[in-house]
């Protein structure tokens, strides 16, 4: 070998390994089978396995019973290996929207022991679903059936993430891979501020068609379900409900007094501050809220 070909070689070799270096490391295959939940990680294209779930027991959730029985057969039909849709909870702040994601995916997982594989839930942060794309081309090849779920999603100002979003859910050439849907909590009908929206209709050249395209995007969840602001007996209901479960010793007059007076020092009433009030009662008698 001459000098100047053994000098190419060299400096070949030597770019290679410049590039292996620089070269982002191989994609591993999702391996969904060290628990039933995980946290998406972009960064290293990781699944983090949640050891226990922050959930409540799906009997425990009141005042959501339409919406939990739509939402309970969406998932066992998607669990079953069926057609199912997208869905979009929506509504008023503390109502369960995320609980009730958490509830009805481990109870599904309960139901249908035996019979299905286990059904997986993936939690996706609202700063990371322009990562959603990579996500799902990591869950298409995998057997078993997947919720990716985003809670509190929303979009403000000049965030275009919401496109990454609109291709993962029905776009793109590929499609939404058949053993995943997509659950998002929001506050936000469409997902969008209206003053977002108004500034769209003032701004644009062709005002319907720049609001149409971020509507759109609630457009590809094939299930809406809504959670309003709960009544007084609603809210009770709530709290005798947990205090029986977690059978904490209290007047019923007594608690009745205690819940209301929570509430309205709060200025709401909902599923959080009927839990916060639940917490607050079990340390004053000592208890623990275990089931």
């Amino acid at each position: 070998m001459t000098d100047n070909a053994a000098l190419t070689l060299e400096t070949l070799l030597r770019i290679a390994s410049a590039l292996e270096r620089i070269a982002p490391p191989a994609r591993k295959a999702a391996d969904l089978t060290a628990a039933d939940a995980f946290v998406w990680h972009p960064a290293g294209s990781e699944l983090a396995p949640v050891a226990k779930v922050n959930r409540v027991e799906l009997s425990l959730l009141r005042g959501v019973d339409r919406v939990r029985d739509i939402l309970a057969e969406n998932t066992e039909r998607f669990a079953r290996d069926l057609p199912a849709n997208n869905v979009l909870l929506w509504g008023a702040r503390g109502m369960g929207k995320s609980s009730l994601v958490k509830s009805v995916h481990a109870d599904t997982n309960k139901r249908l022991a035996g019979q299905a594989l286990p059904l997986k839930l993936i939690e996706i942060h609202r700063e990371d679903i322009e990562s959603l794309p990579v996500l799902m081309g990591l869950l298409r090849q995998d057997r078993h059936r997947v919720i990716v779920f985003c809670d509190d999603l929303s979009f403000d100002g000049q965030d275009t993430s919401y496109k990454s979003l609109k291709a993962a859910l029905d776009g793109g050439v590929e499609g939404r891979p058949d053993n995943v849907v997509f659950y998002a909590t929001s506050n936000r009908r469409h997902l969008l501020p209206r003053d977002m929206m108004e500034n769209e209709r003032s701004t644009a050249i062709n005002p319907g068609e720049a609001v149409e395209e971020k509507v759109s995007l609630s457009d590809r969840f094939g299930l809406w379900l809504g959670f309003h602001k709960c009544s007084q007996d609603e809210y009770l209901a709530m709290i005798e409900g947990y205090t029986s479960h977690f059978k904490l010793d209290i007047a019923p007059e007594d608690l009745r007094r205690e819940a209301l007076e929570w509430a309205t020092t709060r200025g709401s009433r909902s599923g959080r501050t009927a839990w916060q009030y639940i917490q607050d009662l079990a340390g004053r008698l000592g208890k623990r809220l275990e089931s």
